[in-house]
């Protein structure tokens, strides 16, 4: 059942990719694993799923310890306390949501401790949300610069979550949004920002038309969670 459920995602993937004249290769797909079972998350790498992200840092490390034995590439893509980097520094290849000074510079001296250089992604809070965490766009550019500063800190591009619409249409405004920034980053400050994570169960066929290249994918995956 996972391996056809796999299979559905993988072609919507594909569909999306086709109409906006973009290469499968091109997209990462993550199993969003938040409340997700371990025995479940290890079906679907059976099945070809390698990417999964967790949102909560005590439900993944006790995820990491039991599926230890897999070659499971770990993101981590909620909002992160500084107090608990120190438990996932060594852990997760890319942290989806660098989003404060105080955290980039404890990430940094985490990193550094362990001679690592961490990847990550800035998360810009496009929707002026309160409950969501995230760097203003206006604030974007000093934080960037910020983030060249750190030794130990790469920046890989952007991530966003932006606000729920029942139509995803209404939300192309916002992947939109974060492209623009991304590539006006990428212009003033002569680097290559390699990811734009954007786009979920909902919407992510609207955020690989606009140039999405990580989808965060649970309810569609793994079904409805507790």
């Amino acid at each position: 059942m996972s391996c056809q459920v796999l299979e559905e995602v993988e072609e919507r993937i594909l569909n999306a990719c086709s109409r906006s004249g973009r290469k499968r290769e091109d997209i990462i797909l993550l199993g969003a694993s938040k409340g997700v079972q371990p025995q479940k998350i290890r079906e679907f790498f059976r099945c070809g799923l390698y990417v999964f992200g967790e949102n909560r840092v005590q439900e993944f490390l006790k995820k990491w310890e039991e599926l230890k034995d897999l070659s499971i590439d770990w993101h981590f893509i909620g909002n992160l306390q500084s107090n608990k980097v120190k438990y996932i520094i060594d852990k997760v290849s890319l942290i989806h949501s660098l989003d404060r000074e105080s955290l980039l510079e404890e990430l940094d001296k985490r990193a550094g401790s362990l001679g690592k250089i961490q990847d990550v992604l800035i998360e810009v809070n496009l929707g002026g949300e309160e409950t969501k965490g995230g760097v203003e766009p206006e604030g974007l550019r000093d934080f960037f610069q910020k983030c060249l500063k750190a030794k130990n800190i790469r920046v890989l591009g952007l991530m966003c979550i932006p606000p729920y619409r029942e139509n995803p249409e209404e939300v192309r405004v916002y992947f939109s949004k974060l492209r623009e920034l991304k590539e006006g980053l990428e212009e003033e400050f002569s680097v290559k920002l390699l990811h734009l994570s954007m786009g979920m169960s909902h919407d992510f066929k609207v955020a690989i038309e606009e140039g999405s290249t990580i989808v965060r994918i649970g309810t569609l995956l793994f079904g409805s969670r507790k």
